[in-house]
């Protein structure tokens, strides 16, 4: 069979990479991602605590597997260049508003989004800037398509 030294090597390869996909296999059974890097954006008076979205596997999970949102609290999704940006909520529980971002900080379109849905979402014209805030977080603050949102992510 197996000598003990191939026995003990056979181990420390699988633990080794248990612990190497431990943060994948987490992803992959329904763990929200929380430990986002993080910016204030400015919405008039009103101030975001913003997680950014940054990476492709960042974006792919975004707010997925999330329970809740804190009422200030959404994510920015970063993108390396401006194109037609599409967003659906699979594996997401909390119902969300998606804002479509120019560079400048000017918001394109608006769209509501369903938990757990696949329908898709887009923006009206190219965007970098996608931001996810609590469904009907921009309606109870009269924010809509053409207002201005302020931060180190937007040029002015």
């Amino acid at each position: 069979m197996f000598s003990l030294a191939s026995k003990m090597r056979m181990a420390s390869l699988i633990a080794g990479l248990v612990l190497v996909s431990a943060p994948l296999l987490s992803q992959a059974q329904g763990e929200p991602q929380t430990r986002l890097a993080r910016i204030k954006l400015g919405a008039g008076m009103h101030l975001i605590d913003t997680q950014l979205a940054q990476t492709p596997e960042q974006r792919q999970i975004g707010l997925m597997w999330r329970k809740d949102l804190p009422q200030n609290e959404g994510m920015l999704f970063v993108f390396e260049q401006p194109s037609v940006q599409c967003f659906w909520m699979r594996n997401t529980l909390t119902a969300l508003t998606a804002a479509f971002v120019e560079d400048d900080g000017t918001i394109v379109n608006l769209e509501d989004m369903k938990p757990q849905s696949e329908d898709s979402h887009c923006s009206t014209k190219p965007v970098r800037f996608v931001l996810e805030m609590n469904q009907g977080w921009f309606k109870k603050r009269g924010i809509q398509a053409g207002f201005k949102l302020t931060g180190p992510a937007f040029k002015p």
